[in-house]
């Protein structure tokens, strides 16, 4: 019974969010929700039985077996499934904290102006040569990301190349996907949206890891990661100089009327505060790595410092936080609707009999490499199941299974953020940013998604390589 309402809980909560029928916040909540008070509920006598057992042994009295009422047992259910949702928000509380700074600071720092002289400085050194552009292009889209806002990226990145692209006579598609590559290798960054989830899901089940820890856990896959990206770039960029070079037209495109990311110049920052703007993130960037404050902590006193030595006046201050919060709101709500979810999938059992039932059934030789195929198959689920049914409802059941056959649960959660909605969110129907960068870039989501896939996935697989070697993709429980 506790495998079928697991297995029903997750079916239903996919279902949900998949069709648009209820938001991803409710969905998280009242599912879980209601198939754990029918769990409760069922377990509730027994329950009470067992306190009742144990309270009498710790008193050293005789045992004597309490009548249970409907009112006895209908508490005791309410007290259960609260309970559980409290044990899932206590384990992911540091990493809602660490999301809502690190939104906070990596904004401010947009707002400040700090990446602008060195996207300027990028745009000048690509000259007329289409390499040169394609890998300045690549650069300005690591560097918009860094705030893990796929739409703040494409609305600063594609504009702000464009115009080179026009010059040049250069294929818009190549834009595109040189700025999707460029989102989705910085997309795995410890405050993306998928490295996020994955920590609150694995957490969740009871592995203490944090976003930063996944983070630098595949290092190595990462910066071989944004090297490939890179090069894939370059050769982008090499084969337009080949196609101007022989007198092939450009693909037929027409560009929508670009829009751009507000920008108000009262709060760009120049002179000495853009120089100590920039040693602070390369700082914060440090600590993250080593590990020598929590996440949640570092973001926290880098958003104070940077808000105190930017905008001293208490009500600009205000008006920043203002401006931020909504989007901090959203996804942070998210996360805490997912540890409540995890909490209840975990502490009602149905997790384990899920785990159970697909350990049954599965042989055990595939558990050491069930994580390496997650990796290698994340950019294509991208285009299945946006991040919230992949983090939230399959990821937790697959690592739970692994770990039961003697794999790594956290090896599932390093090779999820290899691919799933990070390489492939900029090519998933799912995502409304995707919607953006195309209609910014004047493509058809077809058309990008044939050029831009076999790159992302194949950058994605080069990750889970290096990952089986370097990164513990193979590593036993």
């Amino acid at each position: 019974m506790l495998a079928f309402l697991g297995f029903l809980t997750i079916i239903l909560v996919l279902a949900l969010i998949m069709s648009k029928k209820s938001s991803t916040l409710i969905a998280l909540i009242i599912i879980p929700a209601i198939t754990g008070f029918i769990t409760a509920f069922v377990k509730a006598p027994q329950t009470i039985i067992d306190a009742a057992a144990q309270k009498a042994a710790d008193a050293g009295t005789e045992f004597v077996a309490p009548v249970v009422t409907f009112g006895d047992q209908l508490t005791q259910t309410f007290k259960s499934v609260t309970g559980w949702m409290g044990s899932g928000l206590t384990s992911i509380a540091a990493t809602g904290v660490m999301f809502i700074f690190a939104i906070l600071f990596f904004s401010t720092c947009s707002d400040a102006g700090v990446f602008d002289p060195i996207i300027a400085k990028i745009l000048k050194f690509t000259g007329n040569d289409p390499v040169k552009v394609a890998i300045g292009t690549f650069i300005i889209g690591c560097i918009c990301h860094l705030d893990g806002s796929g739409a703040t990226t494409f609305l600063i990145a594609i504009p702000a190349c464009m115009p080179l692209y026009k010059k040049l006579k250069m294929n818009y598609w190549v834009e595109a996907t040189i700025v999707a590559l460029a989102a989705g290798i910085m997309n795995v960054m410890p405050w993306g949206g998928p490295t996020i989830r994955a920590a609150t899901a694995i957490s969740g089940l009871g592995y203490e890891v944090t976003a930063a820890q996944l983070w630098v856990g595949i290092m190595p896959s990462w910066i071989v990661g944004l090297i490939m990206a890179c090069l894939c770039s370059a050769w982008l960029g090499k084969k337009e100089a080949k196609r101007i070079a022989a007198g092939i037209a450009a693909d037929p495109t027409e560009v929508a009327e670009t829009e751009t990311a507000e920008v108000n110049k009262d709060l760009i920052r120049t002179g000495w505060r853009w120089y100590f703007n920039v040693c602070l993130i390369l700082v914060l960037l440090f600590i993250l790595i080593k590990g020598l404050l929590s996440p949640a902590a570092t973001f926290m006193i880098g958003f104070c410092i940077l808000l105190i030595v930017n905008y001293p006046n208490v009500a600009q201050q205000h008006d920043i936080i203002n401006s931020h919060a909504k989007a901090a709101f959203l996804m942070v709500s998210i996360v805490f609707a997912a540890g409540a979810f995890t909490g209840i999938m975990k502490g009602s059992g149905m997790l384990t009999a899920m785990t159970d039932a697909l350990v049954a059934i599965i042989p055990n030789s595939v558990g050491k490499v069930m994580a390496p195929i997650v990796g290698i198959l994340g950019v294509p689920l991208s285009l299945l199941f946006d991040p919230d049914s992949f983090y939230y409802g399959v990821m937790p059941v697959i690592a739970n299974a692994v770990a039961a056959m003697g794999g790594s649960a956290v090896a599932v959660a390093k090779a999820s953020i290899m691919g799933q909605m990070t390489l492939g969110f900029p090519l998933s129907p799912l995502t409304g940013a995707t919607f953006l960068l195309l209609g910014l870039a004047g493509q058809d989501l077809g058309d990008h998604q044939k050029h831009t896939l076999p790159l992302a996935w194949f950058v994605s697989i080069v990750m889970v390589i290096v990952g089986c070697v370097f990164c513990g993709l193979l590593a036993s429980a």
